[in-house]
């Protein structure tokens, strides 16, 4: 899988510790980030009752778990209202694995397209495929390693439909951003994070309280592609002390999605009382 940097352009630094995990009762741990999309996505579906998912960086990045892999796990959720999934991945071995995972939805009547290649270059199929219209409830996981996805990607996923924009799930390496950042070095590795961040500003980030800086690219969902509802969402590394490994940018604009993915995110953490476990089934809600 092609590397951003080798391990010898990686420095050491000293991190100063998060301040936001230590008292959290109901964290959702890193291994459990895939299920915590799927669990969303069963909840929302039961308003739309159809969609379209979208995932940039599909594969499974340890390939011996699927069950750690977004896509196999929203394949598999129910009921199957979702009819149309794009799974893109730059990695060849991993789009035979997403071939393995989408051959039985393809028996089922589902449309299953793997895509092979940079996302950034690919995106543009999707979006230009007919069948993302503005009544098209879409969904798009943004699950990058560290500073794959580049911003205008982004804001051509942002700028597709009107009315009510295509989801955005964009995850942000918080955990290795500092020391990511600070190994830049090359003139090219610059000029991919200038395409990462939108701007040659990113250099701002260094150092920035990690909340801030997901607050700060909240904002630009925001302000920039004019988002009505987004928040962040921290995922905790529970072989690291609970430390902030991720934050997820959930950028919507349909009323009902926020508190929906406060539900999931509970759930998944384990937050929800038995009560409104026995309430989770949700059908009965609408």
């Amino acid at each position: 899988m092609p590397r951003l940097f080798s391990k010898e352009e990686i420095p050491e630094l000293t991190v100063q510790a998060e301040k936001n995990f230590a008292s959290l009762k109901y964290p959702v741990w890193t291994e459990s980030k895939a299920k915590l999309i799927q669990e969303y996505i069963r909840l929302f579906t039961f308003i739309t009752k159809h969609g379209t998912y979208i995932d940039g960086f599909a594969a499974p990045q340890r390939r011996d778990r699927l069950d750690l892999c977004s896509a196999n796990l929203v394949l598999q959720t129910e009921p199957k209202w979702l009819r149309d999934f794009w799974l893109c991945d730059i990695d060849p071995a991993g789009c035979a694995i997403l071939d393995n995972i989408a051959e039985p939805h393809r028996d089922q009547g589902r449309s299953v397209s793997v895509l092979e290649g940079d996302f950034n270059r690919r995106v543009d199929d999707v979006l230009l495929s007919g069948q993302i219209t503005e009544r098209t409830a879409t969904f798009a996981l943004l699950d990058q390693r560290t500073f794959e996805c580049e911003w205008a990607s982004v804001q051509k996923i942002a700028s597709h439909k009107v009315s009510m924009k295509i989801e955005i799930f964009y995850f942000l390496a918080t955990g290795w951003l500092d020391r990511s950042i600070a190994a830049v070095r090359r003139h090219d590795t610059k000029a991919r994070l200038d395409r990462w961040w939108g701007a040659p500003n990113w250099t701002a980030l260094r150092g920035m309280n990690s909340i801030d800086r997901a607050y700060l690219l909240a904002d630009r969902f925001r302000t920039e592609f004019g988002y009505k509802f987004v928040h962040p969402y921290a995922i905790h590394g529970r072989a690291r002390g609970g430390r902030t490994m991720y934050h997820m940018i959930h950028a919507t604009d349909h009323a009902e999605a926020s508190p929906l993915m406060l539900r999931a995110y509970r759930k998944i953490s384990g937050a929800l009382s038995n009560r409104e476990m026995r309430q989770d089934d949700f059908e009965s809600l609408w």
